[in-house]
């Protein structure tokens, strides 16, 4: 699934048409029965922006458009008319250029859902504090790895920051929330805003440490990497039982 740096990142190209009258049609049959092409059309687009893993479009007149990708969407940004193959979900046109969404399975408008999420990992500054008042009142007993999944508490991490973020702080996914002390959490947090912030300025990311690095050793200890489904939909979590000290869970 894309992560929060993605979305991000697609809503910086997509500015190229903020400010413009767009032109606006849905090619695929599915996304032709939500009717958003037909209430966008002709409307000035006034912003763009990011929420964890949410693009948010806002028109002229009050009109906001939320997409989500879920596993296999993708926004991309060409020059007005080029050639294409298949039937994409949105195209948005500009004047000289033209959004594209491909296999963009949430196209709704309205926001409502922005209202359960937590702060974004990407804001400018991240509100961390807002996040760890939200752990503070999360269930103890959840693994912190499955927490910081949790949209509601903070949006944006999925299972590939998590496990690089997680493994620069030195914290186990498998701990319990409970156990982990107020000034892990937060390190935890700075590691996944500063590598998801790198990836966004830069356009790219630093080679993995753990994630789908199982059996390889981990470059600090020489451990090898473990890896783990989690929670109820069994993620598969990364981390260096080494210097990520906590329970095992191929051992419980």
């Amino acid at each position: 699934m894309p992560e929060g740096d993605s979305l991000h990142r697609a809503a910086r190209r997509l500015q190229v048409l903020v400010g413009q009258r767009i032109t606006a049609e849905s090619p695929h049959p599915r996304a032709q029965a939500e009717g958003v092409a037909e209430q966008i059309d002709g409307r000035m687009l006034e912003s763009v922006h990011a929420h964890g893993k949410n693009l948010v479009f806002r028109f002229e007149g009050g009109v906001s458009v939320r997409s989500h990708l879920r596993m296999t969407g993708r926004w991309s940004v060409r020059p007005r008319g080029e050639s294409r193959g298949g039937r994409p979900w949105l195209v948005l046109r500009g004047d000289r250029a033209e959004g594209v969404l491909w296999n963009g399975p949430v196209l709704e408008l309205h926001t409502r859902a922005l209202a359960r999420l937590g702060p974004d990992i990407l804001a400018d500054p991240p509100r961390l504090d807002v996040v760890l008042e939200r752990m503070q009142a999360a269930d103890g007993g959840r693994w912190f790895g499955e927490t910081l999944l949790d949209q509601s508490i903070v949006a944006g991490i999925g299972n590939m920051w998590l496990a690089e973020a997680l493994w620069d702080a030195e914290v186990s996914p498998w701990a319990r929330l409970r156990d982990v002390r107020a000034d892990a959490r937060l390190r935890s947090l700075e590691a996944a805003a500063a590598l998801m912030r790198e990836s966004v300025d830069t356009g790219r990311s630093r080679g993995h440490r753990v994630y789908r690095r199982a059996g390889r050793p981990c470059s600090r200890c020489g451990t090898p990497i473990a890896a783990w489904g989690q929670g109820d939909a069994n993620r598969m979590t990364y981390w260096c039982p080494g210097c990520q000290a906590g329970v095992d869970p191929r051992r419980s």
